[in-house]
């Protein structure tokens, strides 16, 4: 491997702009202050006997953490780079090349993410993102595709260290879901993930086709905020239906005798929850009234605003023409967003969870709209 080594430092050194500029808006002296006057409020006396505002407060002072060290890792990377550049200047054995472009792309990742938290301004952004996948146009290809949206997902979470845990499934005839809706638990899910909401395209030579002919396929993607339990939403009982089933997904011969499955639907808005997956029929009662509630009250919050598609997604047919984001494996390989017009040949990436830039693009995007 051979490398520009002025060019490279140079390289590094623009990225150094990006980090100051990180640094100046992230503004970590006034959050480590944050930090002290809040952990000041964990040593009174009465901090456990308020047992949500306990809970909130160490989450923030957790993320705020998170943040400075973040910050504080990325500045000592930064000086490691250049440190490794003057290696290589004195001695340009391949090894030490193969270190400096390795720890460049480590950092650059990192920069990126942290990027990410200068976007975050809604107060929901915080949250435990829900997430429903439905299979649209496509039949059996359609609900593959969900599975592979699926597992997109589940790997980006695993990369992230968030957690993922799945509500209700809805198996496809021969292959895939038909819809399967999860959650993902962590430091700003839902911040993350909220711009992932729409339709995405599948563009590829079908393994269920004899034929070997190339099929286009759809699945829509939609995107809530889990709610905190202590927000309380008034809910009529009489505009409920409350259907008990038996759950087909894993969990053991339990789920086949005993109908612990729970769909809970708001006559009114016909909206839907259920959940499954849950050890019994009251955890998955409780599980899919929660989940219930963040429709209910996205739906709500919705109708306050302009335009309803702000936070609920506007709807539209899952089909052609109504697509976010197109995922092409033949002819060509390509992953294209239509709203930025980012897009990336590497599709086994991001089929394997790399989706980060992606994010980032709409999250700048829709920044610079905010402003206008």
């Amino acid at each position: 491997m051979v490398i520009d080594l002025e060019a490279k430092i140079r390289e590094i050194e623009e990225h150094r702009a990006l980090l100051d500029q990180l640094i100046q808006a992230l503004k970590p002296q006034e959050k480590q202050e944050k930090i002290q006057r809040l952990q000041a409020e964990t040593l009174k006396e009465d901090f456990w006997t308020r047992p949500t505002e306990a809970k909130e407060i160490q989450q923030e002072i957790s993320r705020l953490n998170d943040s400075c060290h973040s910050l504080a890792r990325l500045e000592a990377a930064y000086e490691d780079l250049l440190v490794l550049c003057e290696m290589v200047e004195e001695e340009p054995e391949q090894q030490l090349i193969q270190e400096l472009v390795k720890s460049e792309t480590l950092w650059l990742k990192q920069l990126g993410e942290l990027e990410m938290e200068t976007y975050f301004t809604d107060p929901m952004d915080t949250k435990e993102a829900i997430l429903t996948l439905h299979a649209g146009a496509g039949g059996t290809e359609a609900c593959d595709w969900v599975s592979m949206l699926f597992r997109m997902y589940q790997r980006w979470a695993e990369q992230h260290e968030l957690s993922l845990k799945i509500y209700d499934s809805v198996d496809g005839e021969e292959a895939g879901y038909k819809s399967i809706s999860f959650g993902v638990n962590g430091d700003y899910a839902y911040g993350r993930l909220k711009h992932e909401m729409g339709v995405h395209r599948l563009v590829r030579i079908s393994p269920f086709d004899s034929s070997g002919r190339r099929h286009t396929s759809f699945a829509s993607l939609e995107v809530l905020p889990q709610l905190d339990k202590d927000i309380q939403i008034d809910i009529n009982p009489d505009d409920l239906r409350i259907d008990y089933y038996r759950s087909s997904g894993a969990g053991g011969q339990h789920v086949n005798k005993t109908s612990s499955a729970v769909r809970i639907t708001h006559i009114p808005t016909n909206t839907v929850a259920a959940c499954q997956n849950e050890r019994s029929q009251i955890q998955n009662r409780e599980a899919a009234m929660q989940l219930l509630k963040s429709k209910l009250y996205s739906l709500a919050k919705a109708k306050q605003l302009e335009h309803i598609e702000d936070l609920k997604g506007e709807q539209k047919d899952i089909a052609w023409g109504n697509q976010i984001r197109s995922y092409v494996f033949c002819p060509y390989t390509l992953v294209k967003d239509t709203r930025t017009g980012y897009q990336t040949s590497d599709i086994d990436a991001v089929m394997d969870g790399d989706i980060d830039p992606f994010i980032l693009a709409m999250l700048i995007k829709a920044s610079k709209e905010a402003e206008h």
